[in-house]
């Protein structure tokens, strides 16, 4: 078993856009420009684009799923994630898009935004036959879950490739007495997802002060998927310096790493 101070991958950032939509959407203008967002993220060494194109288009809108699917083709290293309430307008732009992944989130239309997983077994009847539909089309599948060790086999069942801790527990407990607790949390539940034969993605709340402990402490994260906390500093530092210094948390796991090898 890999030692959790020890991954032996690299993990990759996914930037979530959404952020940038929403600010274009308060005028007419088309200003800041979501492709070009994505494309100075992509120029800076970001390994993917996420986008939550929720039915009311508060902030990504229809439109956008596709100019960035086109954009992404000049991209073939790097990966598109789609994702979003299965029961609404999913699928209908995984059907047209074919994005590399499509993570299901159980979101309500009126949500704030995302706030738990999914739950099984309640959840497995009605997620298993869109799974499977995603998979006919070669696109990876991701679920959208809560730290729970127990629930991981049966997302596995249900025939997702991977599971997307939500992090935002993670994140209101750094600097708290709680903090240790929690990391230890998301790491039973990452090695549950890991024993099960699932890969590990993570998101929601993480940033420049919580990303590298996370990775290092969770075993086996592939992907980060992170916009809020990213396009906030990127109004401060730009595009390009924000995501190097994410990449540069995560790049510091694995120096350390290399370091004590």
């Amino acid at each position: 078993m890999t030692s959790p101070s020890q991954p032996s991958h690299r993990t990759a950032l996914s930037v979530n856009v959404n952020k940038v939509a929403l600010l274009r959407n308060t005028r007419h203008l088309g200003i800041p420009s979501v492709t070009r967002a994505a494309e100075l993220c992509l120029q800076a060494g970001a390994q993917g684009i996420t986008v939550h194109p929720r039915p009311d288009e508060r902030h990504i809108r229809g439109q956008d799923v596709f100019e960035l699917a086109a954009l992404m083709k000049a991209w073939p290293d790097r990966e598109y994630n789609i994702e979003g309430n299965p029961s609404q307008n999913l699928m209908d732009f995984i059907r047209q898009v074919l994005p590399h992944q499509a993570t299901f989130v159980p979101d309500s239309e009126e949500q704030f935004t995302s706030d738990h997983g999914w739950s099984f077994p309640q959840d497995a009847e009605r997620l298993a036959p869109l799974i499977a539909e995603c998979k006919a089309l070669g696109v990876r599948v991701s679920l959208f879950m809560d730290p729970v060790p127990e629930q991981m086999a049966a997302a596995k069942a249900a025939g997702a490739d991977r599971v997307e801790l939500y992090t935002e527990p993670y994140a209101a407990a750094w600097g708290t007495p709680q903090q240790s607790a929690e990391i230890k949390r998301y790491a039973a539940a990452a090695q549950a997802a890991l024993d099960a034969g699932l890969g590990v993605n993570a998101g929601h709340d993480l940033n420049r002060d919580n990303l590298a402990a996370f990775v290092r402490e969770v075993p086996g994260v592939l992907e980060v998927s992170i916009g809020h906390a990213l396009i906030a500093d990127a109004l401060e530092l730009g595009y390009a310096a924000t995501v190097q210094a994410y990449l540069g948390c995560i790049q510091s796991v694995f120096a350390a790493q290399a370091n004590n090898s």
